[in-house]
């Protein structure tokens, strides 16, 4: 057995990280193009990165070489709407009308994110996602994208990985807008973003053209097994949904118990009354607006291994594998994430990012040889595919990223794409694993399954 007919093999990116054109053709200024760069290594910023604002049908014209059967990309919101409401952008609204056309010319499906962190500037002025206002704010967002885009896009995405934009600019203080907020403040402004997800499955119900498929894109700690028992597969899902009281609104279950099951983690409402009592019933039977997929953006697992407070990371070991991030490698966490998620939720899940940076370089021959990318994606499609096989409903999987691109606080030197980009020149060069992930579409998979296990 491969994986389903119509599988979604696909790749992905973000508008800020990709798009450059900063404040091209009338866009106006994310918080990342403001505020961001104080935040990114080496003095860096994302007015030029990839360029794809530039080089779209470039770029789509690699996709089509590599096979992708979706992209995965999101909008700009100040490309849209530069106030963040308002007058439209028409000229950045048809850019994206432009690269829909061109990648289902190319037979590629384009899945949409609505939000992957770039906040309007002029939205954050009147306090972003602290202000209740920005769940109408979003819906206007939402309308002009979907009455523009909805005749030929099927799938969509709300929110990417509200646990890093929420947790890292809110309760970390470590990404725009730099904030540090206590419990009470957290629950109430990551309200607002629950809420605004909501209005958008509304409006896109309500006004797209062609039947939408809506999801969101979270991410989050998924505990392994440390062994192969009941005992202590129990323990990793209990740990995997837990409520940690200090960090909350870095994990699964703060995002997406309201979303599928109707209400927030009863932990939240023993341990914080008062503030809890800021979520009303209506509130959540908008926020649980139901989804037709689980997006999860998974790179590695969390398993304790038992070694001292002082020593390794929770989830490492003395040698353990790493990426050019420092992310452990754990394969598995494609086997466990989509069996815990669905056994919980029961939704179809969707891969929407998984991948590794590496230390990728143009070698001598002219190619770029990144074969640990290469063994790393073959192992966690592996693990995927022990889902599968068990029957979990998986849509597809998506390898971040379709191309190096800025990686937010770190930089540009942190290399996930299946393309190399060259930021000197802007010169595209598929990678060895580009090649390699064409033949996995083309036998759908096939090609990874050894005959013992299929």
């Amino acid at each position: 057995m491969s994986f389903p007919e119509n599988f979604l093999w696909g790749a992905a990116s973000s508008a800020f990280q990709i798009e450059g054109g900063f404040d091209a053709d009338g866009k106006g200024p994310s918080i990342w193009d403001v505020m961001g760069r104080k935040a990114i290594a080496h003095g860096e910023n994302g007015d030029v990165t990839a360029d794809q604002y530039h080089h779209m049908k470039e770029d789509v014209a690699l996709m089509k070489e590599i096979g992708l059967k979706t992209y995965r990309f999101s909008i700009s919101w100040s490309r849209v709407l530069p106030d963040g409401t308002g007058r439209v952008n028409e000229t950045g609204l048809k850019y994206y009308s432009d690269l829909v056309d061109e990648l289902i010319n190319a037979g590629i499906r384009p899945m949409v994110t609505l939000y992957h962190w770039d906040l309007p500037m002029a939205l954050q002025k009147k306090g972003g996602w602290e202000n209740r206002e920005i769940i109408e704010w979003f819906a206007e967002y939402t309308k002009v994208v979907a009455d523009a885009l909805s005749d030929r896009v099927e799938y969509w995405l709300t929110i990417n990985e509200p646990q890093m934009f929420f947790g890292l600019g809110y309760c970390v203080g470590a990404h725009p807008p730099f904030k540090k907020y206590g419990p009470e403040q957290l629950i109430r402004y990551s309200h607002h973003v629950l809420l605004a997800h909501g209005e958008a499955v509304r409006v896109l119900r309500e006004i797209a053209k062609k039947p939408p498929k809506i999801g969101m894109a979270p991410t989050g700690d998924v505990y392994l097994p440390e062994e192969d028992s009941a005992e202590s597969i129990e323990a990793a899902r209990a740990k995997s949904f837990g409520f940690d009281p200090n960090m909350f609104t870095m994990s699964n279950a703060w995002w997406a118990d309201p979303v599928f099951l109707g209400d927030y983690p009863k932990e939240a409402y023993r341990l914080y009354p008062e503030a809890m009592k800021y979520i009303k019933k209506e509130d959540l039977e908008s926020i649980s607006r139901p989804l037709d997929f689980y997006g999860f953006n998974a790179y590695n697992g969390t398993v304790s291994y038992g070694t001292p407070a002082d020593g390794y990371q929770e989830y490492s070991y003395q040698g353990s594998p790493y990426t050019m991030l420092g992310w452990p490698v754990t394969p598995e966490v494609l086997y466990w994430s989509p069996k815990f998620l669905y056994e919980r939720y029961h939704v179809p899940v969707l891969v929407t990012e998984n991948g590794m940076a590496a230390m990728d370089w143009i070698s001598l021959d002219g190619h770029v040889h990144d074969y640990q990318r290469i063994d790393f994606l073959h192992q966690y499609i592996l693990e995927l595919h022990r889902a599968v096989k068990e029957g979990i409903p998986v849509l597809g999987y998506t390898v971040w990223s379709v191309m190096d691109n800025l990686e937010w606080a770190y930089g540009h030197d942190k290399r996930f794409g299946l393309i190399f980009v060259d930021y000197r020149t802007l010169e595209r060069t598929m990678k060895d694993s580009a090649y390699w992930y064409r033949d996995v579409i083309r036998t759908n998979g096939e090609m990874l399954l050894p005959k013992n296990r299929e």
